[in-house]
């Protein structure tokens, strides 16, 4: 089994000491990026639940920057210690509390001392108190604790804070400080150079007349900067004089400092000075100092990093991200820095010019959509070949891979300037992909404004292989006059397409090249309506070919009619379900045909078309519909309320089902139970045997896999034939094998690595060695320029090769 589309920014990511990888928490693992290549190459498995934070161990001397040790933290209630260069779990804390941040001071710390190296490591951490949670009387569940990773065990007689729900812990670059925010307060704590399991922290508060949601801290100074749900930055400089150096203030100046020596500074707060910036408008969710303090990073729903000069407070930005930012971390490199965004992108950003360098796209998380559709049958469309195509918020179709769990590529459905909480006005509301995936087709509405101006769009893309970008072919507006599409399929070895429609009728699409006039070798391919068909009047709800492209099926409301596609004949028509129907589907080699109804009371029929009847049929809400090439047929079912509770002790809480049936058999042959089923769907692929390689055959079904997506885009790859639920996993090969070009250095720098040499093992299968001819600088300079060694390494070989040498007497 092989699993992917997790969420890359859940948590912040982490730099390596050198920079050259970023450590990403994606669900349950930590996966390692290059940061040259913006490609996985590694993975750290171990956590049983969703990791909140890693934590990097920093080089101490020059000497030991390609130090690879972390810390991460999960929900599991675990703290683990990893060397993520091989990688190896070295240790494991359980603290049994979900973990829901963590900052090891220490770390942080520009000079270690020797007697610090020998101390106990501490962390701070921000649990969830399970009992407080459960207890109804009780209002708060978030705690501040304390923890020895040395010893392996949270401190118990000491709690920092009691906050409602659990809060991220920020701490400062120098370790001396962290803090947290909870509702209006900023609560601030001093770490100590000595830390023990009785050391106790020094405490202060900042407050604010709205809620705060962020916190940062200056690379050097006493300056903190708060962000609220407003938009405002709050900006205290030399905060913590009182509390935490002992400076005291006679009664008689406390008014005085008050009104004149501490502007902007609210009530009793341990600030000299408190400064108010406003440009967002909406929650500040990012805040991070420059590495030199002279500027302050701020980002929110905007999807803009706005870059405030600290001393004068203007501004400069980074627009058209074109999603909210979440994080922004930066390395040990000044000029690398990466921005974590909501649409699970991660972008590598060199400074300070602010370029995207790299990006690290996962796959696009789901959105609230202003237009439904019944199923989630158009929402997502699959190639044979590994390709999963989804629709954006930023009016865009994605394609994902889904053996190598990275975006492939992105295709702009829609020219328009795309703003973050913006009203929704375009919709890509359908997708179609051909077999091969050469072929796409998108459905493009405008939403009309009081009921007025509302545009449908039909457009064909193709390209040539795999691996080119999609050419928009054809633009068609109102294909179907004033009425709504509402199904699109494409033939299976011809370039042909057909859509139906609500309003009656359905069109056969065709491709067709166009020859220039002016120049008779250019030639323009376009789509063109071919024919036109209906049934009664009655919407056309939904539309399928049959495996050998010689039947097209084309649901009229409640009936299936059969056509011939090439002569657009009516062929016969085929009973009569209760609801309309919304999904159609040919299994095998044509002997059956699978259709779908939605509504009140939803169905699975499965016809038999030599006997023009049903054959079988089970009332279950289906979300997709999905056949294989040996004839059978997969099914993605949601569970509704009642049989969830009846059958509770089965499937654990989970809403939905996947059911696999061979089409003459109503009882289905293999079921797997699944979570977050509602806006999920699946679909039959081909193994990819460079991923899987050819020890993942089966020998029942040797080709295909099933792929099922869920509501939040995770997805899994799993072989159908087995019947467990403890499914036999794949191993994903991850980029490995890409060299990192910073530690190479000397004769490796320049020709690369020398093959290994082992005297004692023999190559029976190693060609013969080649005979030098009479005439070896025929050849010796052939080849590539580049991996060749220079001209004044080779020209004293080659000249010294026509010298007699002989021996000379020493006198």
């Amino acid at each position: 089994m092989i699993r992917g589309g997790k969420s890359l920014v859940s948590s912040s990511p982490a730099f390596s000491n050198d920079a050259t990888k970023l450590l990403v928490c994606t669900g349950t693992t930590v996966s390692i990026f290059s940061t040259a290549t913006a490609l996985q190459i590694g993975e750290l498995e171990g956590h049983l639940a969703l990791v909140t934070s890693v934590i990097v161990e920093p080089a101490v001397t020059s000497s030991s920057k390609k130090l690879c040790f972390c810390w991460t933290a999960s929900l599991d209630g675990t703290m683990r210690f990893w060397d993520f260069s091989v990688p190896e779990l070295i240790k494991t804390v359980d603290v049994k509390l979900p973990i829901f941040s963590m900052v090891i001071p220490r770390f942080l710390r520009q000079q270690v001392q020797n007697d610090d190296k020998k101390s106990d490591l501490y962390a701070y951490v921000s649990v969830e108190d399970i009992e407080g949670r459960d207890n109804p009387n009780k209002s708060s569940s978030g705690q501040i604790r304390k923890c020895n990773l040395t010893k392996s065990h949270l401190i118990a007689a000491l709690t920092l804070a009691e906050t409602p729900t659990p809060e991220l812990i920020t701490i400062s670059p120098s370790g001396k400080f962290f803090a947290i925010c909870s509702k209006r307060k900023v609560f601030v704590w001093e770490t100590s150079n000595k830390e023990s399991d009785r050391t106790t922290l020094k405490k202060l508060k900042l407050h604010h007349t709205k809620n705060f949601t962020a916190v940062a801290f200056h690379e050097s100074e006493r300056i903190i900067a708060a962000g609220d749900y407003t938009g405002r930055i709050l900006i205290w400089r030399g905060f913590g004089n009182k509390t935490f150096l002992g400076e005291s203030v006679s009664a008689a100046g406390k008014m005085m400092i008050d009104k004149e020596g501490r502007p902007g500074v609210r009530g009793n707060d341990d600030a000299e000075s408190c400064s108010t910036w406003h440009w967002h408008s909406s929650e500040v969710i990012v805040l991070s100092f420059s590495s030199d303090g002279a500027y302050l990073y701020s980002g929110g729903k905007e999807g803009v990093l706005v870059v405030w000069q600290l001393d004068t407070g203007k501004r400069k930005f980074l627009p058209r991200i074109g999603s909210p930012l979440l994080y922004y971390i930066k390395s040990s490199d000044p000029t690398m820095s990466s921005i974590s965004c909501a649409d699970n992108q991660i972008h590598l950003l060199q400074m300070p010019a602010m370029n995207i360098l790299k990006s690290i796209a996962g796959i696009k998380l789901p959105f609230a959509s202003p237009v439904t559709k019944e199923g989630s049958s158009g929402l997502y469309a699959f190639s044979s070949l590994g390709l999963l195509a989804l629709r954006t918020e930023n009016y865009c179709v994605q394609f994902y891979s889904l053996f190598d769990d990275r975006e492939s590529l992105e295709v702009q459905v829609c020219e328009r300037n795309h703003q973050p909480g913006d009203d929704v006005t375009v919709m890509v509301a359908l997708i179609a992909l051909s077999l091969d995936g050469t072929l796409m087709c998108t459905v493009e509405e405008r939403l009309p404004e009081n009921e007025i101006g509302g545009l449908i769009c039909l457009k064909f893309w193709s390209r040539e292989n795999q691996n080119e970008e999609f050419s928009l072919m054809t633009v068609i507006y109102e294909p179907h006059r004033d009425a709504g599409i509402s199904a699109i399929t494409f033939h299976p070895t011809l370039p042909m397409a057909v859509s139906s429609s609500f309003g009656g009728d359905f069109k056969t699409w065709v491709s067709r090249q166009k020859h220039n006039l002016k120049d008779k070798v250019h030639q323009r391919v376009s789509w063109t309506c071919h024919a036109v068909g209906s049934y009664k009047k009655k919407p056309m709800t939904a539309a399928s070919f049959s495996p050998d492209g010689s039947v097209l099926a084309v649901a009229a409301e409640t009936v299936i009619t059969l056509w011939d596609p090439h002569k657009n004949v009516l062929v016969t028509v085929i009973g009569e379900t209760s609801k309309y129907i919304t999904t159609l589907s040919f299994t095998g080699k044509s002997k059956f045909i699978v259709s779908v109804s939605h509504g009140s009371s939803p169905q699975l029929c499965v016809w038999s078309l030599s006997k023009l009847s049903i054959a079988w049929s089970y009332k279950l809400r289906v979300e997709a519909l999905t056949c294989a090439e040996d004839g059978s047929f997969a099914i993605f079912a949601i569970l509704n309320e009642t049989y969830k509770t009846v059958e509770g002790e089965i499937f654990l809480g989970r809403d939905g089902v996947i059911l696999i049936f061979n089409p003459s058999d109503p009882y289905p042959v293999s079921a797997w139970s699944v979570t977050k089923a509602v806006g999920g769907s699946i679909s039959f692929i081909k193994r990819n045997t460079d991923v899987l390689g050819d020890g993942a055959q089966d020998v029942h079904n040797p080709n295909e896999l099933l792929a099922y997506v869920n509501g939040d885009h995770e997805y899994m790859l799993f072989d159908h034939n087995n019947t467990t639920l403890s499914l036999q996993p794949f191993n994903r090969s991850f980029n490995s094998g890409l060299k990192e070009t910073a530690g190479q250095f000397g004769y490796n720098s320049i020709y690369g690595e020398l093959p290994e040499f082992n005297p004692m093992k023999t190559d029976e299968a190693a060609p013969a060695p080649s005979i030098p001819t009479g005439k070896p600088w025929e050849t010796i300079f052939s080849g590539s320029s580049h991996n060749l060694p220079s001209l004044v390494k080779l020209c004293p070989v080659y000249l010294e090769s026509f010298l007699e040498k002989r021996s000379v007497p020493l006198e």
